[in-house]
């Protein structure tokens, strides 16, 4: 027996699957794997099947074409090919997370291409597929161009080879913001910009400071947020949240030890933090509210807003360490206080 690839389109009605498939069975075929990938001409059968050794590809094409196939593209397998496509997939992202560089050659790997290049040109005007070429974008610039001789690609291996760009992407552009942050006392963490997927370390932050640090940070109360709120604050609609990690000595887990946000409303931007008590007073405060600075500098915001309870002497000591300007107006035991920023001048040319 051989293994074999068949690529075929299929009229997308009842029964007409079955006639294809009865086709290969009447030769002796035997069907391993099938993905169904849908297109505007019909459904494209991608089957991976083993067949008598004495058939060859023209049977195999007749076998198709009596089976009310067409466009029938046929081609000899290996072994490796029994792995489902899911799986191909996971371990071709689990690659990319490791070595974002390798995108290229996960593409080929992925869609059995015969050339992948890069191109600095973006790739919005003719992204997409065209018969046997394919053009992706490039979310961190430029454009990757696909090629190979048969068979055509399919909407659903553009979809595919996508998402594997932007995870690559995404990789990369979260080591190029993720920085080592050496403490004073020599104590080391990784700062980096928030996601989703930080949400279980976020809320053990939480659960871990005591009630007045949490009182501190939403002025309202002591209790740990909702998941809800928690995710809207690790991802705002406009601003930046940053974490601060540390490892343990075994390398194998990740605390979450701060939380800074900066949250855009309007022309200005609303920091507040959350630091874990056993990491207060080391500096870690002064050097996360220097980052959100810095990236509200960039982003345009006119000036920073914090609002801190009076008695919060550890916050008032961190803004002032900031050395910049600002105002403060009191409303009882709360005070807020802004920090103009300096806003980049518009050209008139």
């Amino acid at each position: 027996m051989t293994l074999w690839r068949i690529r075929a389109t299929v009229d997308d009605r009842p029964g007409y699957l079955s006639v294809l498939t009865a086709s290969l069975a009447l030769r002796g075929v035997n069907i391993l794997t099938l993905q169904v990938q849908p297109t505007e001409q019909g459904a494209v059968d991608d089957f991976l099947v083993d067949a008598p050794d004495a058939l060859d590809e023209a049977e195999l094409i007749a076998a198709v074409e009596r089976g009310r196939g067409r466009d029938c593209w046929v081609a000899r397998s290996e072994a490796r090919g029994l792995a489902d496509q899911p799986t191909r997939v996971l371990g071709l992202a689990n690659r990319l997370v490791r070595d974002p560089d390798a995108t290229g050659e996960a593409l080929r790997t992925l869609l059995g291409a015969d050339s992948v290049s890069w191109r600095p040109a973006a790739a919005a005007p003719g992204r997409g597929v065209a018969d046997t070429s394919m053009l992706l974008a490039d979310p961190t610039g430029g454009s990757f161009a696909l090629r190979r001789a048969a068979p055509a690609f399919t909407p659903a291996e553009y979809a595919r080879a996508q998402a594997l760009v932007e995870l690559a992407a995404t990789v990369t552009r979260r080591a190029t913001e993720q920085v080592t942050l050496v403490l004073p006392d020599g104590a080391e963490l990784v700062v980096r910009p928030a996601c989703a997927d930080d949400l279980p370390g976020v809320q053990e932050l939480h659960e871990r400071c005591s009630p007045r640090s949490r009182h501190r940070r939403y002025l309202g109360g002591a209790a740990v947020p909702q998941p809800a709120r928690l995710r809207r604050l690790l991802e705002p609609s406009r601003g930046l949240t940053l974490i601060a990690t540390t490892t343990a000595a075994d390398g194998t887990a990740e605390s979450v030890v701060a939380m800074a946000n900066l949250l855009g409303e309007g022309d200005e931007a609303e920091v507040a933090f959350l630091v874990r008590d056993d990491w207060q007073r080391r500096g870690l405060g002064s050097a996360l509210l220097r980052r959100l600075a810095r990236h509200a500098d960039g982003a345009g915001y006119a000036a920073l807003v914090l609002h801190v309870q009076a008695e919060n002497t550890p916050m008032l000591r961190t803004l002032r360490r900031l050395d910049r300007p600002s105002s403060m107006l009191r409303d009882g035991p709360l005070l807020t206080l802004t920090v103009p920023l300096a806003v980049p001048a518009i050209s008139r040319g």
